[in-house]
């Protein structure tokens, strides 16, 4: 058989195309009965004794996958930039998903794990559905879950703590002298949702402060979402003088709507985001906000993860990440002081961690 059997023998002996084999050897998403061709082809061949076929016996394809609600939202950014250096110091790959937060999005990539065309996941759902639990307790690979899951559920999981931040933000606009503060919301359907909304009325009545549903105005967490939820507020309301909004990209829009309604931030009306994203500290005027630790909530998930695949019987374990105020102009008024260029490089002094989505 000359050299011995190739790519392109196995694909004859199979039946199959040459791509189709090597989406089976690379452990990638196929059919179960071109999978069982092209390993019967290759057994028949004498394929299966050499390194390639070994890892078809494995079903090891050194991928990590990661699913995210929005891949354009620069808190799940902050969290890839974490996880790529870790799993690739350990020799994976990263495929990622991006589900627009759709929960059948979500359950398929579940599902698909019994195809082993990765080794593991982490993934960050904006909301959790009995569908997905149910897939949790039967995944066929190591998960971990960024944001909150039901208390007894046996994953490894990594939270951030919203509702803290929450009360930090309500608390910095109260001691500002804020007394009308409005909630803009993403939907309460959602774990973030839900969990801000219940912390938004929890501060305000540790601060002696009556919850007024006329404050608050639910829309989602995208910058034109959160622009049409704040037009609507202050359609309703005259007198709000800040507004604490579920995210940065909601508090963008809000900064978009104030500007083209003639209201000065922060002297008319104080904005604070959640995520701490790249973009509070550059909008103008800058935006205060909420560091959740994506970056770190990114960084423990993958070194779980990993761990996890060394030692597959141990507990799940929960990692939270405490949440920290990062007041900018949006509140104080005052710019942070330029950052110092030396020698070509740029020094920064604020941590690298940003705000998360969960």
């Amino acid at each position: 058989m000359g050299d011995g059997p190739t790519i392109n023998t196995i694909a004859e002996r199979a039946g199959v195309s040459i791509a189709s084999v090597s989406r089976v050897l690379n452990g990638l998403p196929t059919r179960q009965d071109t999978v069982r061709r092209v390993m019967a082809a290759a057994q028949e061949l004498g394929y299966v004794r050499n390194a390639v076929a070994r890892s078809l016996k494995s079903r090891q394809t050194h991928q990590i996958a990661f699913a995210m609600a929005d891949i354009g939202n620069p808190a799940y950014l902050a969290m890839l930039r974490q996880i790529q250096p870790v799993l690739k110091a350990a020799g994976y790959r990263l495929v990622l998903h991006s589900t627009d937060a759709v929960a059948a999005d979500e359950i398929d990539v579940l599902h698909s794990l019994g195809e082993r065309y990765v080794d593991g996941l982490i993934m960050s759902p904006l909301r959790v559905t009995d569908a997905h639990l149910e897939m949790l307790a039967a995944a066929r690979a190591p998960v971990v879950i960024i944001g909150s899951v039901p208390e007894g559920t046996r994953v490894d999981n990594v939270r951030a703590d919203s509702r803290t931040g929450v009360k930090l933000a309500i608390n910095h606009l109260h001691t500002l002298g804020r007394r009308r503060i409005a909630l803009v919301n993403g939907p309460l359907d959602t774990v973030p949702g839900a969990a801000r909304g219940a912390a938004y009325r929890e501060a305000l009545e540790a601060l002696g402060l009556p919850y007024d549903e006329d404050l608050v105005e639910i829309g989602d967490f995208y910058r034109a979402e959160g622009a049409r939820a704040v037009a609507n507020l202050l359609g309703r309301v005259a007198d709000v003088d800040a507004l604490m909004c579920a995210n940065d990209l909601i508090a963008l829009g809000a900064l978009d709507v104030l500007r083209a309604a003639g209201r000065r931030v922060p002297e008319d009306v104080a904005v604070v985001g959640m995520d701490d994203t790249d973009l509070a500290a550059a909008s103008w005027p800058s935006l205060t906000s909420v560091s959740l630790g994506s970056a770190e909530r990114g960084k423990a998930a993958a070194e779980l993860l990993l761990d996890r695949l060394q030692r597959g019987d141990r507990e799940p374990r929960v990692v939270t990440v405490p949440p920290r105020l990062v007041p900018r102009a949006s509140t104080t008024g005052q710019e942070p002081a330029p950052v110092p260029v030396t020698a070509g490089r740029t020094e920064n002094n604020r941590t690298d961690a940003k705000g998360g989505a969960a």
